[in-house]
């Protein structure tokens, strides 16, 4: 195995398990604010996520379930999937560890209604892709499927599995509890992946989902991993490969609730903010409690939460800053992009800012002088109940209005309520918003 310092000239195949997990907390003091002041920098973009930032995955075990398989047919599926395009689509979970994938392999000719036969099935499906892309990718497979024989008749890497950009063999336990791969010198692999959890889904309460601090421990962990890449192959990507809010197959009744929104919008912020290329939620469908759809294929607060960041955030990462006072805890949390200009209507220079209440009561947002006049369109996202019980829900408003498909394969309406000029954003407690200033007028979003 190659040190760190011998293999800054190669490429190098890493996977962290960041099981984030801080001990459930009985009360979560986080300090009432009234008002926040929010410093925007529009003069420059701080990083680009790919426009695929935000992934999803399909749990590997679903392949031995043929009900679930057959859920891939569905018309309302396809419908939900799709409006998450552009999108990277990953087999994960535990069993993807004991996946692999051989080109040359041949298709299953099953006779029956095994799991054997509907994956079969599903590789015989044809993808219908623009003629350009089409060509592009059978090139890239060409070359790929070269490269892969070579190294194999020439018997370098006899123990080494493919599975797309990434490729893992024997993992060592680190003190800390983390796994980290042996490094390998493979050419194919093209950027490091990073498994993250906040907590233990069995050991949590609603408390961890709400505390700053159980949010911050993913910057922590963000930081370490982009040292060490950094330290052993400079500039190559890192991608959150698999996460969700907790580990174990997520927190029953909680990971599958407006609750969860918390963590999955603040990751997708303190993501990109700190440098990671892609993001791939586990999961769209199935498999424990953090799926984005349930299994009557409803959509849950996550998936509408997704759906939203899909469309108006772009992948231009822009600097905000909410000054707290030195505060230790910060219970309203503000990020910013370009808005997406590839599915929205909005004029090139608009901005999307969008924040998250950690209190139970509102907060109101100052913006800088300058941005004070602009037209600002609001989408504001809160439980569907009321009452103690609203953070358990599994149903969201945006406006005032609960969000659900009007049929099998019709999303609604996704409206933004037009903020009066001069306005201060009001975020209500115990909720989460984006905030697309119209005209904002930011040359590096034109």
């Amino acid at each position: 195995m190659k040190s760190a310092a011998t293999a800054v000239s190669t490429i190098v195949a890493l996977a962290l398990f960041g099981a984030l997990y801080v001990g459930a907390k009985t009360v979560i003091s986080v300090d009432d604010v009234q008002s926040i002041r929010v410093d925007l920098d529009l003069s420059h973009v701080a990083r680009r996520v790919d426009e695929r930032f935000l992934s999803v995955a399909i749990d590997a075990s679903l392949i031995a379930e043929e009900r679930f398989m057959n859920l891939l047919n569905s018309p309302t599926l396809r419908t939900l999937a799709k409006a998450l395009v552009p999108a990277f689509l990953r087999f994960g979970g535990t069993k993807q560890d004991f996946m692999t994938f051989n080109p040359r392999g041949r298709y299953f000719q099953a006779r029956d209604n095994s799991s054997s036969a509907v994956l079969g099935n599903l590789c015989h499906l044809r993808l219908e892709l623009p003629p350009l892309l089409e060509n592009r990718l059978k090139q890239e497979w060409v070359l790929q499927s070269k490269t892969l024989l070579q190294e194999e008749l020439e018997g370098k890497y006899k123990k080494t599995k493919f599975s797309g950009k990434f490729n893992f063999t024997s993992f060592k336990l680190l003190p800390n509890g983390e796994f980290i791969a042996s490094y390998l010198c493979i050419e194919l692999v093209l950027v490091f992946l990073l498994y993250s959890y906040y907590v233990n889904g069995r050991d949590t309460s609603l408390h961890d989902f709400l505390d700053p601090e159980v949010l911050d421990t993913l910057a922590t962990k963000i930081n370490e991993v982009l040292e060490i890449v950094e330290s052993v192959s400079p500039g190559k990507k890192v991608w959150l490969g698999e996460t969700s809010s907790a580990y174990g197959g997520g927190a029953v009744g909680l990971s599958d609730t407006f609750v969860a929104g918390f963590m999955w919008l603040d990751k997708l912020g303190l993501a990109a903010k700190l440098g990671l290329d892609v993001v791939i939620r586990q999961v769209l469908i199935g498999s424990g409690t953090y799926h984005l759809v349930d299994d009557n294929l409803d959509p849950l607060p996550d998936y509408w939460l997704s759906l939203l960041y899909k469309r108006l955030v772009g992948p231009e990462v822009l600097k905000a800053e909410v000054n707290m006072n030195s505060r230790p805890k910060k219970p309203i949390r503000v990020y910013l992009h370009c808005t997406n200009r590839k599915s929205t209507h909005y004029r090139p220079g608009a901005v999307t800012l969008f924040a998250l209440n950690l209190n139970k009561n509102e907060v109101t947002i100052i913006l800088p002088d300058h941005m004070a006049n602009s037209t600002i369109e609001a989408f504001v996202l809160q439980s569907a109940e009321a009452g103690e019980q609203s953070l358990y829900s599994r149903s969201v408003k945006l406006n005032g209005q609960v969000l659900r498909m009007v049929d099998d394969r019709t999303l609604p309406p996704l409206k933004g309520r037009e903020l009066p000029p001069g306005e201060h954003i009001k975020l209500p407690g115990f909720s989460f918003a984006f905030y697309v200033l119209i005209e904002a007028q930011a040359l590096v979003c034109k």
